[in-house]
Formats: C-alpha cells, structure tokens, sequence
C-alpha cells in the first residue's frame, strides 16, 4: 500500500495506475518496501510475554491459595 499526501489516504497497490500514480488526484507515489522488524522489538515481545505469563501465573496461585 502507497500513502497519498495530496488525497491524505492509503492507495491499494492494485488501485495505483500504470505508472504508479494515485487514481484519485495522479500525483506520483512511491510504493516503499516493508523493513524488517528490528531484533530489539522482538526481544521485547519475548521478555513482555514472559513477565506477564510469570505474573499470571502469581496470580492464579494467590487466588488459589486464598480460596
């Protein structure tokens, strides 16, 4: 998907012309390639995932134990 600043909206890859315009004002986009994801965000899914997987499991077992 393209980003139109002049129509303020995305623009399906599809729906651009042939030249690689936007169908509803023509100015010219540039469709920009996805970069990867950096490692550090992934590393901090990981540890979220982990602490609060860690944090569900404290709270299961102080339920449990005050029941």
């Amino acid at each position: 998907m393209a980003w139109c600043d002049e129509c303020d909206e995305l623009v399906e890859t599809e729906d651009l012309t042939e030249d690689g315009a936007c169908p509803t004002c023509g100015s010219i986009l540039v469709d920009e390639e996805r970069k990867p994801v950096p490692w550090y965000f992934k590393a901090m899914l990981v540890a979220s995932v982990i602490y609060l997987g860690y944090r569900a499991f404290q709270g299961i077992t102080w339920v449990a134990h005050h029941v």
